[in-house]
């Protein structure tokens, strides 16, 4: 049974047959593929799914309790495209060619170049490709090729891909004053990525590299995997400056997730709440149970400073297994309750108004979707009415009211 606090959803109908109470008001539920990124805009809800054949899926949530499937971009084998933004007429997604460990057999087609791709949505129900754009590395090697993730402001697209003589997805600007053909602005690169230049890095494999540049004025909040996070300067955007940086892996396994700027200040002071993914699991180095956020001060940009961390309180104090503990942060900030996608444990909404006392005010935690063996809640946005949008990484797309 789902159990709630705070909470009230307007859309949910269990796929198992009973309804979903305490605290809820069961109206519907979207059975959907899973997904790794859900955008509302103009009450149309777009989801990048996890898995192929699944790629893009476009619903109309005109009428949040009856949610209607507009239309479905599919992906090849081999193959995924799990993020995706829209401003405007204009959707980006991407695509990326699955890891050698995410392939189960599949095969991606011959020649097959990861990238994004760029639609005209004003039909949202009759998406028109406008190009594909490709990163420069082909099928092949040893780690996930293409885009992962990125932000999209109508006219440039900050973008985290992998590029030939650089280990692991750098930081890339492209300009997309004309859709039909991106213009690579500037890149920057963590020092040792640049092989291709003489680098060399210090850490294994991909450890280091761009996850999730998130632009707040002149500045790209960057999560950078297990190389922690970087502030950059984008004043001049040809060429991106390192202004600071932040790691705490090691000693805490889990790679940097999201680096949220709070788009305003607490007590006259500027915030970045920091999410780290709990996809690493090492218990025998790492006596921590699962990962959790972070309130980082940035008032003095230079010296990004740690105030404060925020775990479930139920979360057991023994290392837990993988994907239980804290996910994604919802990006479009509207005030200071933070929804979190805390994949295991459902929703979460954190107060951040004490930035050094973090609070959890409500959470939703759904019934197990059919065919999964437990909650996964991957991401979470919220649209111009106040409804909250949470999508399992397995399957369904809740939709939910804040009472």
């Amino acid at each position: 049974m789902a159990k709630a606090k705070g909470i009230r959803e307007v859309a949910y109908v269990d796929v198992r047959g009973h309804a979903a109470a305490d605290g809820l008001q069961p109206v519907a539920w979207h059975d959907c593929a899973g997904g790794g990124q859900v955008v509302v805009e103009r009450n149309i809800a777009y989801v990048g799914n996890m898995r192929n054949p699944h790629g893009t899926l476009i619903i109309d949530v005109k009428d949040p309790r009856n949610p209607k499937p507009l239309a479905e971009i599919s992906m090849p084998p081999g193959t995924h495209s799990h993020k995706v933004r829209v401003h405007g007429d204009i959707m980006i997604t991407n695509r990326e060619i699955l890891g050698p460990h995410a392939l189960h057999g599949e095969t991606p087609p011959a020649g097959y170049f990861g990238g994004l791709s760029i639609y005209d949505i004003a039909h949202p129900a009759k998406p028109k490709l406008i190009t594909h754009w490709d990163t420069t590395d082909g099928p092949g090697a040893k780690y996930a090729r293409g885009v992962h993730r990125f932000d999209f402001d109508g006219r440039y697209a900050y973008i985290s891909p992998t590029m030939d003589g650089y280990v692991g997805n750098i930081v890339m600007i492209l300009d997309l004053k004309d859709p039909a053909r991106p213009q690579e602005v500037g890149r920057w690169w963590m020092p040792g990525q640049w092989t291709a230049g003489g680098e060399t890095p210090s850490w294994k494999g991909d450890a280091h590299k761009c996850h999730h540049p998130l632009r707040f004025g002149n500045r790209l909040y960057t999560s950078y995997w297990q190389g922690g996070l970087v502030i950059l300067d984008i004043e001049d955007m040809s060429k991106p400056k390192f202004v600071s940086g932040l790691d705490w892996s090691p000693p805490f396994p889990w790679p940097t997730h999201t680096a949220l700027r709070i788009p305003f200040q607490i007590d006259h002071r500027d915030f970045m709440l920091v999410s780290d993914e709990d996809v690493f699991r090492q218990p025998e180095t790492s006596p921590y149970p699962a990962a959790f956020l972070w309130m980082v001060d940035i008032t003095d940009e230079k010296h990004p400073q740690p105030i404060s961390t925020f775990q479930v309180e139920d979360m057991p104090p023994e290392p837990q297994p993988r994907m239980t503990g804290c996910h994604q942060p919802c990006e479009k900030v509207t005030g200071t309750e933070i929804p979190v996608a805390w994949f295991a444990h459902g929703l979460r909404i954190i107060d951040i108004s004490r930035p050094h006392a973090l609070q959890e005010v409500a959470y939703y935690l759904p019934d197990v979707p059919q065919g999964s063996e437990r909650v996964q809640s991957n991401d979470v946005t919220v649209d111009d009415r106040g409804l909250i949008y949470l999508l399992d990484r397995v399957r369904g797309l809740h939709i939910l009211e804040r009472i």
